[in-house]
Order: C-alpha cells, then structure tokens, then sequence
C-alpha cells in the first residue's frame, strides 16, 4: 500500500497522524482517500479547483512532482510527501 505523509502543520483533520497507508493508484487517489478518512483533509492541500494549493510541495518518494501532476501513479511501497511551504514573518 501506498502511504501518504502528513506534515505536521495538516495533522489536524487526520488527529495528529503523521503517516496513513491508503489503497488509491495515484496522487489524487491518495489525498481525496485521505479526505474520505479525515475530513478536512483535501481543502489544506488542494484548492476548489482540485488542484494543489500553490505554497504546497507534493513529493513521490521524495523526488518533488509537478503540482499538476495528480494522476501520476503509485506502487506498493511508495511513499507520497506532502510539504507544506508555510512563510513567517
């Protein structure tokens, strides 16, 4: 199973877990089956639109993937990284 990676800052919606094991074969698979599981999820990492949200960073066993790259396929074993590029100031 494909795993998603959960930064700290969007652990809200998944009750503080880090990393969810999911079933999807792609990107966008695997974050609306984490919306599905934790509501609230999806609107941190994607826009209305249902694309990704431009201060976050997708990776696929940690080689970044362009953010329109949602129906890029996952394997048992990878791992899907979120970052989520938060500025301070």
């Amino acid at each position: 199973m494909p795993l998603v990676l959960v930064p700290e800052p969007y652990r809200g919606p998944t009750q503080g877990l880090g990393e969810i094991s999911v079933e999807a074969r792609d990107v966008r698979g695997a974050l609306l089956e984490v919306e599905t599981a934790y509501p609230g999820f999806a609107s941190l990492v994607l826009d209305a639109g249902g694309e990704v949200h431009r201060f976050v960073k997708l990776f696929v066993n940690e080689e970044q993937i362009n953010s329109g790259a949602l129906e890029t396929t996952l394997s048992e074993g990878d791992r899907l990284g979120v970052l989520a590029a938060i500025a301070g100031g």
